[in-house]
């Protein structure tokens, strides 16, 4: 019998309830020495001088490493697009800058983790500060340069086919909607931060890591150092939760083993909570110009986004986020015409990577703000608005203005399906008669259908299946979870498959020693990779077995989908807002998701969950900012608000099921979907809350200051 589509149990569960899992910081390492970074207290300065004397005399300290002590290559810059000159130091050195509060001046090798935080304090670094650059309008005007070599603060541009503000492109419109919106900046902040340790054996290195993709972490080490990448080996234990920040190695996890071999010992490094949300890169972070043109009868004829990128103060992933957003600019609507350009810009705070959906929550942001914003200026029903312009039903590849190839799709099928699963009918009227009765607290009601890319990153995935002379597989594969529920749903496939029980499959993943080669985890790819890997190796192994008994034989092999996939999904969120105080209540979330076929459906639940918290989050509360001298004002978790239980309510999911042809399983991704349809919708519901005081938007996060002063600038 077949497990695929049953709700099976996570079996990694027990492990988590009870004894608990195991992580970098809780692995005993012989001999090492404890790492502690001295940060940058201001954003942008020259440095005149370092003075680590009383450090070097501190009790426990072995050593004190500054940047001009670091002998290696200077860091490459991560992609090759970006402008050369934006170089990364290791550390920040007498001479040099710092760039963003938080960035590393000296590293400190202790004895114990307490002592290297003591003789931190004791070094003193002299500043000469310079201009802050804090977002991307005060990038572009270049007054104050973080790389003067650079002549500019422009990392990186795509031109569109006009310019922002061309009135060609909307010609024949009798509506044109025009939107600067904010995708704001957010922090990943996941239970577990950063950690890893190494230790040289001869030339031989092995790193523990705390990291979504462990071959990735590899080959970074062998490129820094040299080394072939037999002769490294990454462990990654328990993941405390990635969210896309933890895909490569930081110059911290970098540095480290050459720190061991400068003291011929192992190291090791965990960073604190605050460390962790002043360096483990951000998300998100764009600025967005949207303009919508169409008739009067509510057809979409024109589309224009142009996007600002923030990319912090290196050149990491999050300012190439701005192809993914372009990728999917146009969403879920035939429109004749769009346009796109975007710029990435260095500011002074943290460099931005990757973040759960990585480009493609701000391109649904956009069109499904922009959509509404066309609703309300023509006066029609936004669901119906969105009905008129869906791309039709399709099982064969559909070619969009953009360019983009999406799979399957009825994006008319999940409105219909969550309309109905909301009574939207009934909450118009409810909110109806809200207003009728002049009731303070408003009703809001926002839609939002979305699409999205997955299984694009990587170029396929590993899987090794053997079953041993007692019937117990093992399952091996280079996807590398961090609470996704892979252990489950890879045995799940696997006992479907070969017919055997759960209880009898072990999953190994994380050790690149015994998994030679692996893509990770990210960009909602691993079942579709991975999971379609483990059903080619098991569908070898029976082959191998040609009707006979399966005991004993192995199979190994990377398999690669013929292409991403396109998931889909449509979200109402239903909201109250105290319009005297300008609280919002989030009181219902109702998500209709097709993510091709289920394996799991609880796993799925699960993450739809996770992305629907983390995409009310960005909705409602949570922006990582900085004050005008980019001292960051969110570092802790006092400050930094991001959702609990008391602000999110159980999520209504209905699922839909569009197979893909793209892998054997059918299956896309259903990692990111939630934050993508969730933000748009909330935010959407908060507008539309205020609409009847005249009110057309509000930028995310919709805080009760930030909506109490939109309705009192309105009021006036």
């Amino acid at each position: 019998m077949s497990l695929l589509g049953e709700r099976v149990k996570r079996t990694e569960d027990r492990k988590f309830l009870t004894t608990g899992g195991t992580y970098v910081d809780d692995l005993p390492l012989e001999g090492a020495v404890w790492v502690t970074y001295l940060r940058s207290t201001v954003a942008h300065a020259r440095i005149d001088s370092i003075d680590v004397t009383a450090a070097l005399t501190a009790p426990g300290v072995v050593d004190v490493v500054t940047g001009d002590d670091v002998d290696l290559p200077p860091l490459p810059p991560d992609f090759g697009l970006y402008n050369d000159k934006m170089i990364r130091p290791w550390l920040a050195s007498t001479g040099g800058k710092v760039r963003y509060v938080g960035e590393p001046i000296v590293a400190i090798l202790s004895e114990t983790r307490a002592q290297g935080v003591d003789a931190s304090e004791l070094i003193v670094v002299d500043y000469d500060p310079l201009p802050a650059v804090v977002g991307v309008e005060n990038a572009a005007k270049n007054e104050s340069l973080l790389f003067e070599d650079a002549a500019t603060n422009l990392a990186f541009e795509m031109k569109g086919d006009a310019e922002p503000g061309d009135p060609a492109l909307f010609e024949g419109c009798d509506v044109v909607v025009r939107q600067r919106t904010v995708n704001q900046r957010v922090a990943p902040a996941p239970l577990e931060t950063r950690a890893a340790a190494v230790r040289w054996e001869g030339a031989h290195l092995t790193c523990w890591a705390s990291t979504q993709a462990p071959h990735g972490v590899r080959d970074g080490f062998a490129k820094q150092y040299d080394l072939e990448p037999e002769n490294i080996r990454v462990i990654s234990p328990d993941v405390g939760g990635g969210f896309g920040a933890k895909i490569s190695a930081y110059p911290e996890e970098l540095l480290l083993p050459w720190l061991a071999r400068r003291v011929d010992r192992p190291a090791r490094w965990t960073e604190t909570r605050t460390e962790s949300m002043l360096n483990l890169g951000h998300g998100r972070g764009q600025l967005q110009e949207v303009e919508l043109g169409g008739t009067r009868d509510g057809k979409f004829l024109a589309y224009r986004l142009t996007v600002d990128q923030d990319c912090g103060a290196y050149c990491k992933v999050g300012g190439l986020m701005v192809f993914s957003t372009r990728m999917m600019a146009t969403g879920v609507y035939e429109i004749p015409k769009a346009q796109y350009a975007c710029r990435s810009w260095v500011t002074n705070t943290t460099p931005t990577v990757a973040y759960r959906g990585a480009g493609r929550p701000e391109a649904a942001a956009a069109i499904e703000r922009a959509v509404d914003l066309f609703a309300a200026e023509i006066g029609m029903d936004p669901a119906e608005v969105r009905a008129l312009n869906f791309i039709a039903p399709f099982d064969q590849p559909h070619t969009t203005v953009m360019g983009t190839v999406y799979d399957t799709g009825d994006y008319a099928g999940a409105l219909r399906m969550v309309l109905e699963k909301a009574d939207y009918e009934g909450l118009r009227n409810e909110q109806q008669q809200r207003r009728t009765s002049g009731d303070p607290v408003a009703l809001g009601i926002g839609l939002a259908v979305y699409v999205e890319v997955t299984g694009g990153a990587g170029a396929g995935e590993w899987a090794g299946v053997s079953v041993g002379d007692d019937g117990k597989v093992t399952v091996r594969t280079g996807t590398s979870p961090h609470g996704q529920g892979h252990e489950t749903a890879w045995a799940q496939i696997a006992a479907s498959k070969l017919g055997v029980a759960m209880s009898d499959i072990t999953v190994e993943h994380g050790d690149t020693d015994i998994i030679p080669m692996g893509g990770g985890t990210m960009g909602s790819r691993s079942l579709q990779h991975g999971g379609a890997a483990v059903a080619k190796v098991c569908d070898m192994i029976l082959e191998k077995a040609a009707g006979g008994s399966v005991h004993g034989l192995s199979a190994d092999a990377s398999v690669s989908a013929s292409g991403p996939t396109f998931p889909f999904g449509a979200h109402v969120a239903v909201v109250e807002v105290d319009t005297e105080t300008g609280m919002v209540k989030l009181r219902q979330l109702i998500a209709v998701d097709d993510a091709g076929k289920i394996v799991n459906p609880t796993l799925a639940d699960g993450q739809v969950h996770g992305g629907v918290a983390q995409g009310v989050a960005q909705a409602l509360l949570e922006e990582f900012s900085y004050d005008a001298d980019g001292n960051p004002l969110t570092s802790t978790l006092a400050d930094y608000a991001f959702v609990t239980a008391a602000e999110l309510p159980s999520v209504e999911r209905h699922m839909m099921e569009t197979p893909t042809p793209n892998n054997e399983l059918g299956a896309k991704g259903i990692g990111e979907s939630g934050t993508i349809g969730s933000t748009p919708a909330v935010q959407n519901a908060v507008v539309d809350a205020l609409s009847h005081l005249g009110i057309r938007h509000v930028d995310i996060p919709t805080t009760p200051e930030r909506v109490w002063r939109t309705i009192q600038e309105a009021g006036r």
